[in-house]
């Protein structure tokens, strides 16, 4: 419930000012206002002796839903190149929309990209709405929704899917928020009920100790934004056909107001967790920071990289951007090495979906030895090193 107060009835007289327990309302020119902080709880409609404050009507939710068809992804790109979870999108995209019965599309914002239709098309889209503009060329909050959300309440599609990246979790809040629709953030699975036709919609819940599956009813679109890593890849077929239908939109003066002025890149040494095919991961039972030094020989070896569990990344022994798990990074590389990892279930929430798992553990009780598909009980700092000799034996023979 929101409130609203009656400028004509009210006196300023500030006993709703005393009486509101979330200190969400102030005087001001004589007049109550309601702040942002107001939940609603109608204590100040009770208290006011001149019945200037009353409930206001929340707007009404879509009854008619047959209206919507279609699901969309949001095609992100970056200095016009298709991220990877798009891909990951298009291809879990393609099966709503087959199990619906309906077309698959993407929507695409920036500068000079429509030659990336073409891209979109042979990953799975039937159709691309393109919206190619200057004031387009970097991401903006304002300019992205308003394209996105008129292009919504213009075409009307019944499912919209962004990548939980940090575009996309800046972006779709915004667009939910204008379309007075629901969103369920970094989902993990999605699939369509074979009653209702609804999107069922799953994430981790309290801390990942069970997933919930969340439904939108009775407002559209229904909109999810999904972890980069767990859904499979597109197959690329750039023999696919398809439509790209031109966005007419106006920006009028100050509506975007942010300007991106400079890119500063970081100067720490980037890691793509997401794209790497081989991951060595180290958790407590490397017992000390040095101990990724080693973890990095036997990543190089294989031409991989290194990763973390939130535990290493709490005592400080390394980056955040190496971590793997709930909280960190979902991945889902070709071999994924776990050294000292234990197996909780946050951690193997992101990378459970590896296709070969190699455990290295002291403890044989261990959980993460009922995930792996190979396990090795012994201490790390004995089975690395004997792995990377018998590496090196191998690259001499091939020499």
């Amino acid at each position: 419930m929101a409130v609203k107060v009656l400028s004509d009835k009210c006196k300023g007289c500030n006993i709703c000012v005393k009486k509101c327990p979330f200190d969400a309302i102030k005087i001001q020119d004589k007049k109550a206002i309601i702040g942002i902080s107001c939940t609603g709880c109608g204590v100040c409609i009770e208290a006011c002796p001149f019945k200037a404050i009353e409930k206001e009507e929340e707007k009404q939710a879509v009854n008619d839903l047959s209206q919507y068809k279609g699901v969309w992804v949001f095609a992100e790109q970056r200095q016009n190149k298709i991220m990877p979870v798009v891909h990951e999108l298009l291809g879990e995209g393609r099966k709503l929309a087959d199990d619906i019965g309906t077309e698959l599309c993407a929507i695409l914002c920036g500068e000079n990209v429509t030659s990336l239709a073409d891209e979109l098309i042979s990953y799975g889209a039937d159709k691309v709405y393109v919206a190619d503009s200057p004031q387009l060329k970097t991401y903006t909050t304002d300019g992205y929704s308003k394209v996105i959300y008129e292009a919504i309440e213009e075409f009307k599609p019944e499912i919209v899917l962004l990548g939980a990246t940090h575009i996309g979790r800046d972006l779709g809040p915004c667009i939910a928020v204008k379309a007075s629709t629901g969103l369920t953030a970094d989902c993990t699975k999605l699939d369509i009920d074979p009653e209702n036709k609804g999107l069922m919609q799953t994430r981790p819940a309290f801390g990942g100790n069970l997933m919930a599956t969340i439904l939108c009813p009775k407002t559209r679109p229904q909109m999810s934004t999904v972890r980069p890593g767990v859904m499979k890849k597109a197959e690329c077929d750039k023999s696919r056909t398809g439509e790209i239908v031109k966005l007419e939109y106006c920006f009028n003066d100050g509506e975007i107001r942010t300007k991106v002025v400079e890119f500063v890149k970081t100067l720490k040494n980037a890691v793509s967790l997401t794209d790497a095919k081989i991951i060595v991961s180290g958790g407590l039972g490397i017992k000390n920071p040095e101990g990724f030094n080693l973890l990095q020989q036997l990543a190089d070896k294989l031409g991989g990289v290194i990763g973390s569990s939130r535990a290493c990344v709490d005592a400080g022994w390394i980056d955040h951007a190496y971590q793997v798990g709930q909280t960190g990074t979902t991945v889902r590389p070709e071999i994924y090495i776990a050294c000292g990892i234990s197996g909780a279930i946050q951690h193997l929430a992101g990378m459970k979906e590896s296709k070969y798992i190699v455990a290295i553990n002291i403890n044989e009780a261990a959980p993460i030895f009922e995930v792996a598909d190979y396990g090795i009980v012994g201490d790390l700092y004995k089975v690395v090193p004997a792995i990377i000799e018998a590496l090196d034996k191998i690259q001499e023979k091939a020499v």
